[in-house]
């Protein structure tokens, strides 16, 4: 049966459904890449400062990031929103849902804050895509009071533990000497053949890789002219793996091979890391499963518990999260006509009405999970007693 709280939040959502869709749609319509995400930002605290949740703005000095508190229970709990796009492609991963349900659930939460012993913390967490908003934050101490934290993500199907694979990245810069391609090519070092001979190492590397373990990259920079011996030249890589153990592993196989060109062409090259460096998603089983029933209720179809494991959907900082906390970040399914994120099917799919149900069904179903948790003594005392230890 239904507790009032969680009734209370269901309706508290309908009630604000067009102004969550709107909030998805002006996102989505004026995409913002990592960092600069200064009218998504705005939006996404307007409807919540209205509310009057206390905004704290540019925490961990990230000017697109903020907080916005309500209520001053014992149990404290953070709901992510992130609402940075792709290059190109605009929001392609359906981050404006993301941003829009969060609203959702913070406002539905807000209802029952006081009666259920809450503090609703909405945490605006930019540059998910490139930059690692929530581990800037998280290291920050802007995470340091919150007992859990949950989110959803758009995707092609419904998975309610979302997991993911641990992700860095690097950029990679050779650095040789020019000379003419045809007069002098003797008196060249080309920082092009160091890329080829790289691109050449790590394709062999794939042979020997890890179940889980996977790269990939682009030359950002490949020379000037075609009769000029290129001097600088710049490599971006991705490196993937299913743990932050097997990451570190491949970071250190990566390194040779980059190291490689420079050796072979003499070169000069120098490794940066240009983020920081995502944890696996380690979803919290109670929350996860409170999250499963309420997708069952939505009559949704979420992959069986014994294929989630298997079914690592990308990167994502949300991971740093959950390995000190208890969160989740479940896959919420919309039609996108067979498209999977980074395509741009999916980001024309990220305003079609499947998507704006995400919106009111996710933000619901987020905000239920909470009530639940709040309303399970056991289950409170547990993230009570976890986050209690982690100040210690």
């Amino acid at each position: 049966m239904p507790t009032a709280a969680s009734t209370c939040v269901e309706d508290a959502v309908r009630r604000r459904r067009s102004d969550l869709i709107e909030l998805s749609h002006s996102i989505h319509a004026e995409p913002e890449l990592a960092f600069a995400e200064h009218r998504s930002c705005a939006k996404t605290q307007a409807l919540v400062a209205e509310r009057g949740f206390e905004i704290t703005t540019a925490p961990a000095g990230l000017d697109t990031a903020f907080r916005a508190v309500f209520g001053s229970g014992p149990l404290v709990i953070g709901i992510c929103a992130e609402y940075d796009a792709l290059p190109g492609i605009g929001h392609a991963c359906g981050h404006n849902i993301i941003a829009a349900s969060g609203v959702g659930t913070a406002l539905a939460l807000a209802e029952v804050a006081d009666e259920l012993g809450l503090t609703v913390v909405l945490l605006g967490t930019p540059a998910e895509e490139a930059g690692g908003g929530k581990v800037l934050m998280l290291d920050a101490g802007v995470f340091d009071d919150i007992a859990a934290t949950v989110m959803l993500h758009p995707g092609p199907i419904d998975i309610a533990a979302g997991r993911s694979l641990a992700l860095s990245e690097a950029t990679v810069r050779y650095t040789g000497r020019e000379s003419h391609a045809a007069v002098a090519p003797y008196l060249g070092i080309n920082a092009a053949d160091a890329v080829t001979v790289t691109q050449v190492a790590i394709g062999l590397l794939r042979q020997q890789l890890a179940p889980g373990q996977m790269m990939h990259g682009i030359v950002t920079d490949g020379g000037q002219a075609a009769n000029v011996i290129p001097a600088r030249t710049e490599l971006r890589y991705t490196m993937r793996a299913t743990n932050s153990e097997s990451l570190r592993e491949l970071e250190s196989r990566m390194t040779g091979c980059f190291a490689a060109g420079a050796v072979a062409t003499g070169c000069e090259h120098v490794v940066t890391e240009t983020a920081p460096a995502y944890a696996e998603l380690l979803p919290d089983a109670w929350l996860s499963s409170t999250l499963r029933a309420e997708m069952v209720r939505f009559g949704r179809t979420p992959i069986p518990e014994d294929v989630e494991a298997s079914m690592p959907l990308g990167s994502t900082d949300m991971g740093n999260v959950t390995q000190v906390m208890p969160g989740i970040h479940p896959i919420v399914g919309i039609e996108a006509g067979g498209a999977s994120i980074h395509q741009p099917a999916f980001a024309a799919a990220a305003v079609s009405d499947s998507a704006d149900t995400a919106v009111t069904e996710g933000s619901i179903m987020l905000a239920r999970t909470v009530v639940a948790l709040a309303e399970n003594p056991s289950e409170r005392d547990r993230v009570l007693e976890h986050q209690r230890r982690r100040a210690s």
